[in-house]
């Protein structure tokens, strides 16, 4: 059966805090599903153009299917950590608005043989461009038991990481995905609630993988060089790690960055409702001067 379409989060936001208009140039930096960028060709209509990158070749694939014939638009299977070089080829600096959607696509979390979720049965990989190294299984099964554990506390922000790193370390060698996810739970001494005990391991996994936060630093660096003056920056993050690392950007004097809003913008009630992927979503919103 066909996994259904990823559902973007806070489309109406991001059109908005993006200002699209007809004719603008916009860059969606994490294409995915390519759900933004949709939305974006058609209010930048007519004349429009998007560039999108994403690091995930089989999002690529999905998204130009989704794009084409809507209107003008490019997809590249890159890391946003080469904006800069891709947007000059590809004739988009000036851009008028630069998009990040740090969050996982539901197909992403779905897939067999990517390792991404803790529900399903498969190895344990978590390259978003599914190749190089490591893999996350060659960090739980090589890293020494400390480094793992501070790799846990520090990228997933787990209070319990010398616990889970103990009980991996004696669980060795793990190769599955739901394997990992059993072990976390039992050596972590949490109880099932909302959250899975396992989530915040595979988010530290999954960062050092594809080391997310340095490309995430230099993704944000570049966004500010291609935009054109009074452009937009429009984050949304997912967790606190992220957040952080973008509040920081934004308020620093040496980024040559204005924020447009002194809060984030989270989703409404209804959307959580509809979309409970969407619950920890926050978009943070800026500008070049």
């Amino acid at each position: 059966m066909q996994t259904p379409l990823h559902e973007p989060v806070m489309i109406e936001e991001v059109l908005r805090e993006l200002a699209v208009e007809p004719g603008g140039s916009y860059i969606d930096c994490t294409l995915g599903e390519a759900g933004h960028s949709v939305a974006i060709l058609d209010a930048c209509a007519p004349g429009g153009r998007l560039l999108g990158l994403d690091a995930d070749p089989e999002a690529c694939a999905s998204a130009r299917t989704r794009l084409d014939g809507r209107g003008s638009s490019v997809v590249v299977n890159a890391n946003f950590d080469t904006l800069e070089a891709i947007a000059a080829e590809h004739e988009f600096v000036p851009a008028h608005g630069v998009l990040f959607d740090f969050g996982l696509s539901s197909r992403q979390l779905d897939a067999e043989g990517r390792g991404f979720s803790f529900r399903r049965q498969g190895p344990l990989d978590m390259r978003f461009a599914g190749t190089g190294e490591p893999t996350a299984a060659d960090l739980v099964n090589g890293l020494p038991e400390e480094e793992l554990a501070d790799l846990i506390y520090q990228l997933g922000e787990e209070p319990r990481s010398r616990r889970i790193a103990r009980g991996i370390v004696d669980s060795r060698p793990l190769t599955d995905a739901a394997a990992l996810a059993e072990v976390v739970r039992r050596s972590s001494g949490y109880r099932r609630g909302r959250t899975h005990p396992a989530t915040r391991t595979f988010q530290a996994l999954r960062i050092a993988v594809n080391d997310e936060i340095e490309r995430l630093k230099r993704g944000l660096e570049q966004a500010m060089r291609v935009l054109k003056e009074g452009g937009r920056l429009v984050t949304i993050a997912y967790h606190s790690l992220e957040d952080r690392e973008i509040k920081r950007f934004i308020a620093s004097p040496e980024n040559n960055v204005r924020a447009v809003h002194k809060r984030v913008i989270k989703p409404s009630k209804a959307e959580v409702a509809r979309n409970r992927r969407s619950r920890s979503a926050k978009i943070r919103v800026a500008e070049r001067p």
